[in-house]
């Protein structure tokens, strides 16, 4: 008898590790970011060591990896490549990045790269050599732009500054410290205020964050928020966290925010693995709302993104904005150079090459 029950669990239970397993992420981000550009998707963030790792999409559940946007061989720097962004400024496309606990820029004629570090630690004007991450930059609608940070003088804080018209520059006199470890969800493992973000609705200026040290499975996102972005103090939601152990998910956290095609608000965010293996996080997006006074996540459905497989990638492919070129991408996908063999999307049609 005793047989037979462990045999009828094994029916049971198998099933459902399966499906748990099948609806991971397959995009190993931690610190994400997402850019949307000319109706393609860029995903970047923490994972390889040689640099900063490029996935494109076009509906934000199939994902393509197109290998480093950044390589180590184009800074000054060798370990710890972290929490990059992405954006199309003066020209150029500019990554915020962290290597070696500092910050630096790049800059690259493309969203997939390859970026080349400028210049050497974006704070050096401001806090010398002082360690510091987590870049994230704020473009005003007054055409000012902001940096905010991450020092480590009380616990993991965040600080602000004014950049100068490279975007790149921070102005002297500007630094101010914004917020730090204050609330008691927030002390569940270590002291930690990271990963900020900063969007306006209205006249109010959103800044979330994630607290608790990553390797919590409590590290989740709340939100300060302030109508002076100079001069105002950063008051925390009272309500704080607004992300915290979604679904079935633990450790939610270190996120961004971003408009997707149909200007609908979402965030990108990772998770641990597991509830029982932290490494390696990958790449999660939800739905947020927001009003002139309050952020919070709607109640859609997590995207637990995929990789193109030899089966799907063509079929995905097809029909998509991508068939407005013409292409030629082999079995699994990928854009291949145009003298292989593979196939080429013409006009929408597929056609052997």
């Amino acid at each position: 008898m005793k047989q037979l029950i462990l045999f009828m669990l094994c029916v049971v239970l198998l099933p459902l590790a399966v499906k748990a397993q099948e609806d991971l992420s397959e995009v190993p981000l931690a610190d994400p970011y997402i850019l949307l550009e000319d109706g393609i998707y860029y995903a970047y963030g923490t994972y390889d060591a040689n640099g900063i790792r490029c996935y494109t999409s076009v509906d934000l559940k199939k994902w393509q990896d197109e290998g480093l946007a950044l390589s180590k061989v184009n800074t000054t720097e060798r370990q710890w490549f972290w929490a990059p962004e992405v954006y199309h400024k003066n020209g150029h496309y500019i990554m915020y990045f962290s290597a070696n606990e500092h910050l630096f820029a790049a800059v690259a004629d493309s969203p997939k790269g390859p970026f080349k570090q400028v210049g050497s630690y974006q704070m050096e004007k401001l806090i010398g050599s002082e360690k510091c991450i987590d870049s994230h930059v704020f473009f005003d609608d007054n055409g000012k732009a902001y940096v905010f940070f991450v020092r480590f003088n009380d616990g993991n804080c965040i600080w602000q500054a004014e950049l100068e018209d490279d975007y790149i520059t921070p102005k002297v006199g500007t630094m101010r410290k914004c917020i730090a470890v204050s609330q008691d969800w927030e002390k569940k493992m270590g002291r930690v205020n990271e990963g900020p973000n900063v969007i306006k609705i209205g006249k109010r200026y959103f800044l979330t964050y994630s607290a608790n040290d990553y390797q919590s499975q409590d590290y989740g996102v709340g939100y300060a928020a302030t109508t002076d972005i100079d001069k105002g103090e950063w008051g925390k939601y009272a309500s704080n966290p607004i992300l915290r152990r979604i679904e079935d998910l633990v450790g939610t956290g270190h996120h961004s925010l971003f408009y997707d095609k149909e200007d609908k608000l979402r965030i990108v965010f990772h998770a641990h693995e597991s509830k029982e293996k932290i490494h390696n996080r990958r790449m999660y997006i939800g739905t947020m709302k927001a009003s002139s006074t309050r952020l919070y996540v709607y109640k859609d459905p997590i995207i637990r993104p995929k990789l193109f497989t030899k089966e799907d990638g063509i079929n995905t492919i097809h029909n998509s904005q991508l068939t407005i070129h013409n292409y030629t991408y082999d079995l699994a996908g990928r854009k291949v150079e145009k003298d292989k063999k593979g196939i080429l999307i013409h006009n929408g049609r597929k056609e052997l090459r």
